[in-house]
């Protein structure tokens, strides 16, 4: 077998290539469209992720419960990729620590992470983590436990690059409803639309500030709902330019008639995948020496680039050549 590093590790130093997840984020808060949700991915793969809500999903007055069915689904045959998470109360709301003593101190373990909402500061997102970290610690449980946090205040924004820094943070979101809601009237309705909410100025500069600070920070930013989830024309349209334009590797689905959109608007065309497949061969047989390629001259710096295409169409499922799986990735497909 070839002693040739792979891709990976010669492209991008120690903390510098952005988290692996899949592009869709799938949002789910009652039992039953949890349970179908899993089954939906059991039938195409971990190429979305499901995340179990706490927050808007739990009835009021009965969060620990609905914290225990949640971690219960977690713990339960039907998390086969070991790629479902959950989202807790935001910080200062009183069934915080709850959720933490039930998703982190049973569910740990199988959570891929943990999603906490709405904080309000620098101050405020490292107080949630630090309580994440001593349940894992009292627990022995989530040791390692990703966090992902919501931006969608005035606070949250200001500290947006400041919170993406953050250690345990892997990915930001980004909650357009209550960021439109939070200007009191300020920013139309029509902001909060699949159209709106790329030409409103204010929603434009709270997207780009945090696509900016995650891919400043290496981690993974997240764009929001498109709720006209019927027009999958406008889905598609919108989730292509939140990837295309605004620089977003992953977005919420809140209704599995999303999700397969989501992942193919995020999906590299055939052509970007063969072109960028033939262009790390020929820079890893020069030993990542700079290459001419069809008349145009490539370095590391857009072999990174077009390893990311490779990297992105492995992430939504689309399946490349054995030869190229154990060439760049080391490993053989099933």
């Amino acid at each position: 077998m070839s002693t040739t590093p792979l891709p990976r590790a010669v492209l991008f130093d120690e903390g510098d290539a952005l988290p692996d997840l899949p592009v869709c984020d799938h949002y789910c808060g009652v039992e039953q469209r949890m349970r179908k949700s899993l089954e939906l991915q059991a039938q195409l793969g971990p190429v979305f992720d499901v995340t179990l809500d706490c927050e808007d999903g739990a009835p009021v007055g009965a969060e620990a419960q609905h914290a225990q069915m949640v971690a219960d689904i977690v713990l339960s045959g039907d998390n086969r990729f070991g790629r479902v998470g959950a989202r807790a109360h935001p910080v200062d709301h009183p069934a915080f620590e709850a959720d933490l003593e039930t998703l982190v101190g049973r569910a740990g373990d199988r959570l891929a992470y943990l999603m906490i909402p709405k904080p309000r500061s620098l101050a405020e997102a490292q107080r949630g983590i630090e309580a994440v970290e001593r349940v894992a610690q009292r627990s022995g449980r989530g040791a390692t436990l990703p966090v992902h946090m919501l931006i969608e205040t005035h606070g949250g924004l200001r500290d947006v690059h400041a919170i993406a820094a953050l250690p345990r943070i892997q990915s930001l979101s980004f909650g357009l409803m209550d960021f439109v809601s939070a200007h009191r009237g300020a920013i139309p309705q029509t902001a909060m639309g699949v159209k709106g909410q790329f030409e409103h100025p204010l929603v434009v500069r709270a997207k780009l500030e945090i696509a900016a600070a995650c891919h400043a920070a290496a981690k993974v930013p997240s764009h929001c709902v498109v709720t006209e989830f019927k027009d999958e024309k406008a889905l598609s349209a919108a989730a292509t330019r939140a990837s295309r334009e605004f620089g977003y590797t992953r977005m919420w689905s809140i209704h599995p008639a999303q999700i397969e959109p989501i992942v193919e608007a995020f999906a590299p065309s055939t052509a970007e995948v063969d072109e960028a497949i033939e262009i790390i061969a020929a820079a890893q047989a020069a030993a990542w020496a700079p290459i001419r390629h069809r008349d145009t001259l490539h370095d590391r710096a857009s072999y990174r680039y077009f390893w990311q295409v490779i990297e992105r169409a492995r992430r939504t499922g689309q399946p490349l050549p054995a030869e190229v799986e154990l060439q760049f990735f080391g490993t053989s497909p099933a």
